[in-house]
């Protein structure tokens, strides 16, 4: 909240009775549905070494652990054997009509209903907040000004932020050191198995939502502690004056 002589004031927040002082977003099926823009820089790159296209639908599912992984996984589906100087290849290329798509401004990613809203809420009630994505940072910064997230964004970290990516913890935990908040102090919301494995071995709580790219995985099975529809809800479960339990996620 903004106090009289016009200051950030901290309104108190916690997780299950514990303080709490940063959240951390994951943005790819999370915060912005940006599945569109990927389908169609992956198609356009793998067009260019005589690769047949993805269909947008099933891009989705190849979705997750950056660019590299989205590019393997793409050759894995044709049966294509995928030499180490070729995959650097398709990758760069992936990237150029990635960023190219804003430049053009044939980007389709667009905020999921709530997200805007639960991320700038927090923010301004005082927490700390990060995007921890698997995309290269330079994009998550660029999608965050276009779509009016980054003022209520303090850090970005992104693939090529450190040496290891989502689901190690390493993202992670930079993120809660660039916001000078121990990990014990900090909440994850995310929407795959790589988001909550990097939690859980942060030693942080994870919350998911159901609607993003889970790998083709349920998102009922995601080892989280707690599932919501609407990123529009978490300030009502993280500032609500001494904030009862949540209700755990049905199995």
């Amino acid at each position: 909240m903004i106090t009289p002589n016009g200051s950030l004031s901290a309104t108190p927040a916690a997780w299950r009775g514990a303080p709490l002082e940063a959240v951390l977003f994951d943005l790819d099926g999370t915060l912005l549905d940006t599945a569109g823009d990927i389908a169609l820089a992956l198609n356009r790159a793998i067009a260019e070494f005589g690769w047949d296209p993805v269909a947008a639908t099933v891009a989705k599912t190849l979705i997750g652990r950056g660019g590299p992984m989205l590019v393997q996984r793409a050759a894995e589906l044709q049966g294509r054997n995928l030499e180490p100087g070729t995959h650097a290849a398709i990758v760069e290329r992936f990237f150029h009509h990635y960023g190219a798509l804003q430049q053009t401004d044939e980007c389709t990613a667009r905020p999921f209903a709530g997200a805007a809203e639960g991320l700038l809420a927090l923010h301004a009630a005082g927490l700390r907040t990060a995007i921890v994505t698997n995309k290269q940072r330079r994009f998550a910064i660029s999608l965050a000004e276009r779509l009016g997230l980054s003022a209520g964004v303090d850090v970005y970290v992104g693939g090529d932020s450190c040496a290891r990516r989502k689901p190690d913890p390493m993202p992670l935990l930079f993120a809660c050191e660039s916001l000078g908040v121990s990990p014990s102090r900090a909440l994850m919301v995310g929407d795959s198995i790589n988001d909550a494995q990097a939690a859980r071995d942060a030693g942080m709580p994870v919350i998911c939502v159901p609607y993003g790219y889970n790998e083709g995985m349920d998102p009922r099975s995601l080892p989280c502690d707690l599932l919501i529809d609407n990123l529009a809800d978490l300030p009502a479960l993280l500032l609500a004056p001494a904030a009862a339990p949540a209700p755990a996620v049905a199995r």
